[in-house]
């Protein structure tokens, strides 16, 4: 049997002109590039859902000139998974090479495995054990010996807590390999002038969004995190012509009754979805073109 050894294009990523980290973690990310250059290692991001821990992995790789490759870990379901497959071609049965070993082979790659700690089974991780150790390799039958190319960057990121679904505690053996990366809110005056450069939004309106922000993060009875990622959305809302009242509506997801309150609490009008209040009008194709 011969794998079929097909060559993706692993290529750099776009810098993000915009994005802001604090300079604990920027001086945490240069010296996780210092370590590179002697031995691969590891990074788990960590931290609040929609605060930029995938996309701190993006910039770090295009800040540093250095391909890039995303694994979904939420779609394994069984060791070996990420790296092939036996297919059926021309009635001969061949093992299909993925991208994950070819990544693992490329000199200073950087590696994403996004939401580590939501395998369909766990078991499926078992592989990346020998991957991210000391020894950095395995040995596959279909494969050969593989073996991590030298300045190779490996970031995981996961969402911890039982209000994720489908997540689960990360082994603490595997835990043990990584430098840890937290990430939080970004402060006020930087979020405002993220909001200001991503969504094009007037400085008036990206006022009203941050104050509108920090008063739903302060009410934490209603259990909501309000995130930089549905900071943006609603910034863009608003951008678009939209209300303030429309983007937080369309940006939370949350109960009828959640939004209500908070509706009330930002002293925007409430029973958005009554009925009999709303006009209903034609959404074709030739209305929008007249």
């Amino acid at each position: 049997m011969t794998p079929s050894r097909k060559r993706f294009d692993l290529s750099v990523p776009k810098e993000d002109p915009f994005f802001y980290i604090d300079s604990d973690t920027l001086s945490i990310l240069d010296k996780i590039d210092i370590i590179s250059k002697r031995h691969p290692l590891n990074v788990l991001v960590a931290g609040r859902q929609g605060c930029g821990k995938s996309s701190i992995v993006r910039q770090y790789a295009a800040v540093h000139q250095k391909p890039m490759a995303t694994f979904q870990v939420g779609i394994l379901s069984e060791p070996g998974q990420l790296f092939g497959e036996y297919t059926l071609e021309n009635g001969e049965t061949r093992y299909k090479q993925f991208l994950f070993p070819q990544a693992l082979q490329t000199p200073n790659c950087v590696i994403h495995l996004e939401e580590i700690n939501r395998p369909e089974n766990p078991k499926a991780l078992n592989m990346l054990f020998s991957i991210l150790s000391d020894d950095r390799e395995v040995w596959m039958d279909e494969l050969g010996l593989l073996k991590v190319a030298d300045g190779v960057v490996f970031f995981a990121t996961l969402n911890e807590g039982d209000e994720f679904v489908g997540t689960e505690l990360l082994d603490p053996a595997l835990r043990d390999r990584f430098y840890v990366l937290f990430m939080d809110y970004l402060p006020n005056a930087v979020e405002r002038e993220v909001l200001l450069q991503k969504t094009g939004i007037g400085e008036e309106k990206a006022d009203e969004v941050i104050n509108a922000i920090n008063l739903l993060r302060s009410h934490s009875e209603n259990g909501l995190e309000i995130s930089t990622r549905i900071t943006l959305m609603i910034g863009e809302m608003v951008a678009a012509g939209g209300t303030l009242k429309e983007a937080i509506v369309t940006s939370l997801q949350t109960s009828k009754e959640t939004l209500e309150s908070i509706l009330l609490s930002l002293q925007l009008d409430s029973g958005y979805r009554e009925k009999g209040k709303t006009k209903y009008v034609r959404y074709t194709t030739d209305v929008l073109g007249g």
